[in-house]
């Protein structure tokens, strides 16, 4: 499994939009923010579509990406793929800001302990 690298930290976004483009932030903070655990491509279809129609293709082609991050995972159940995340939103919010000090560090070194 690959967990998801910071490659490009968005330092003038907010919040998840930091890590993800526009729809990941928002698949993810779907899950995150929902009881139900796992989710269809059809069922965050319509729970995106609520606020603008956005195309199935879509949908399954960035949570398939988010699979491939490592961020989600995916199982089959029958005909139909159920997606659930890997971590919690605390879980994955602690490994990235730890993977972006160590970045940090390793790039400029005591300037980054001083401040």
């Amino acid at each position: 499994m690959i967990r998801l690298s910071i490659k490009r930290f968005k330092y003038n976004e907010e919040g998840l939009s930091r890590f993800f483009g526009p729809l990941e932030a928002r698949i993810m903070e779907l899950f995150w923010d929902s009881k139900q655990g796992e989710f269809s491509i059809k069922e965050v279809q319509q729970c995106l579509d609520s606020e603008k129609n956005i195309n199935f293709n879509t949908v399954m082609t960035v949570m398939n990406r988010l699979v491939d991050k490592g961020v989600l995972k995916k199982r089959a159940s029958g005909r139909v793929s159920l997606f659930s995340p890997i971590q919690t939103k605390d879980e994955f919010l602690e490994e990235q800001s730890k993977k972006l000090t160590e970045n940090l560090l390793d790039e400029f070194g005591g300037v980054v302990i001083s401040h």
